[in-house]
């Protein structure tokens, strides 16, 4: 499959580390793909949308990651945002936590092949991930509404733990119906999706104690 050109074609000519993803995202794809005709991975299969949907989608925001120490990405499925972030970004430690037996040891041999010193996976619930991991961030990409992920972050925010999250484009109204309690939530960037696919918003919410 033509994951490499697809990249290539999308991914912004000033992100860190560009080449690097331009040699491992294809074969992370590839893996995705593979194990796809035995596990429900995704439904996202064409090189196009693989490259826009999974890479670009997940790297796009890569800013916001930089000044962290340690990020735990929860329900990271197939690797996402995690793996992505983890190539681009080597000097932050990210952990992947996936409840899913199978897709957590899915997702550790992806680490193996691409040989990614900075993260671990561990098949863990999301909520005690948050308990068990040291992190300064927290990001989920697609897993839960803003208000559940409150209810489920609730102490590891309001102990100074951001959340970064990975949402659609009308983020405004879930923000104003979340029950905050002392939690400020707010839009760090929204950027396009490339070949119309739409636009992505990544939302910060973080105690307002600290």
């Amino acid at each position: 499959m033509q994951f490499e050109e697809e990249l290539a074609r999308v991914l912004p000519p000033d992100l860190p580390h560009r080449e690097r993803l331009l040699s491992l995202a294809p074969k992370h794809l590839e893996m995705i793909s593979a194990a796809n005709e035995y596990m429900n991975l995704t439904r996202i299969v064409s090189p196009e949308e693989a490259a826009i949907k999974h890479i670009y989608d997940c790297v796009a925001p890569w800013p916001h990651f930089q000044s962290a120490t340690r990020v735990l990405d929860v329900g990271t499925g197939a690797g996402f945002p995690g793996i992505p972030l983890a190539i681009i970004l080597p000097e932050v430690r990210f952990t992947l936590a996936e409840s899913i037996g199978k897709k957590a040891r899915f997702v550790e041999s992806v680490l193996d092949a691409l040989e990614l010193p900075n993260a671990t996976v561990i098949a863990e619930r999301a909520e005690s991930a948050a308990e068990t991991q040291r992190a300064d961030v927290i990001t989920a990409r697609a897993v839960a509404p803003i208000e559940r992920l409150i209810s489920l972050f609730g102490r590891p925010l309001k102990a100074g733990v951001r959340l970064l999250l990975f949402k659609g484009p009308d983020v405004e109204e879930e923000i104003a119906e979340a029950k905050m309690d002392r939690i400020a939530g707010s839009v760090l960037c929204r950027y396009d999706l490339p070949d119309g696919f739409g636009s992505r918003t990544l939302v910060e919410l973080r105690s307002q104690n600290r």
